[in-house]
């Protein structure tokens, strides 16, 4: 059985004096997508910046690809989130300025690749993947909500991280559309045995997921 992509234990975030969720425990293995549900406020997100490294838990471990983000400092922990993660948000966060194809590669320029044929194939390919290979020249501007979010999806996946954290992917999309990015979202990370984290409000979206698990101030249990 391969290794936990992902492991977390005895996670607990407070914001003053209020708690926000406790004793969290998680595995996230390779290939599998884990869709994370909870009422507003229930803290998913700030889970998912605790996990990635991006926010402190007030207690607990997270250990990412083997290594322990709360014994690294800020920039080795930076540099592990460029080469083992993903981001997939529902407001997309593409860069106005830059073509389909500029936003695909940023993450392959953090890491300090530069733009050769090898780069601007492993683009080409995500692009490929998500079916927006003829629109590698247009801005977002130009694009629609489906397209943007495909677009997000090859962006997080270029650099073949470990790990996916995905915000609410299908928030700003119809029913067609979310089916659409849910589909390709699986096939994609299970092509590159990432794993990846769904947060949804979405029954959809959640029973398109392997695992669903619910947070609640006490943890995460089986929804």
């Amino acid at each position: 059985m391969s290794a936990p992509v992902l492991s977390a234990r005895g996670l607990a975030k407070h914001y003053g004096e209020v708690p926000v969720f406790a004793g969290v425990d998680l595995d996230l293995a390779p290939g599998e997508i884990v869709a994370l549900l909870g009422e507003s406020g229930a803290g998913k997100s700030t889970l998912l910046n605790c996990l990635a490294g991006l926010d402190e838990a007030d207690q607990g471990q997270v250990m990412l690809a083997g290594a322990d983000l709360h014994t690294l400092d800020d920039e080795a922990r930076s540099a592990l989130r460029r080469r083992e993660l993903g981001f997939i948000f529902q407001a997309f966060h593409l860069l106005p300025h830059l073509s389909v194809a500029d936003n695909v590669a940023l993450p392959l320029r953090l890491l300090g690749r530069r733009d050769d044929a090898a780069s601007r194939a492993r683009v080409a390919q995500m692009l490929d993947a998500v079916n927006l290979a003829a629109l590698a020249a247009r801005m977002p501007r130009q694009l629609s909500g489906g397209q943007l979010q495909r677009v997000a999806i090859a962006r997080a996946l270029v650099h073949q991280p470990r790990l996916v954290l995905a915000d609410e992917p299908t928030g700003n999309l119809d029913a067609r559309h979310a089916a659409e990015v849910l589909a390709l979202l699986r096939r994609c990370t299970q092509e590159a045995g990432a794993a990846c984290l769904l947060v949804t409000h979405s029954e959809v979206a959640a029973q398109a997921a392997d695992r669903r698990l619910r947070l609640d101030a006490r943890g995460l249990h089986a929804a």
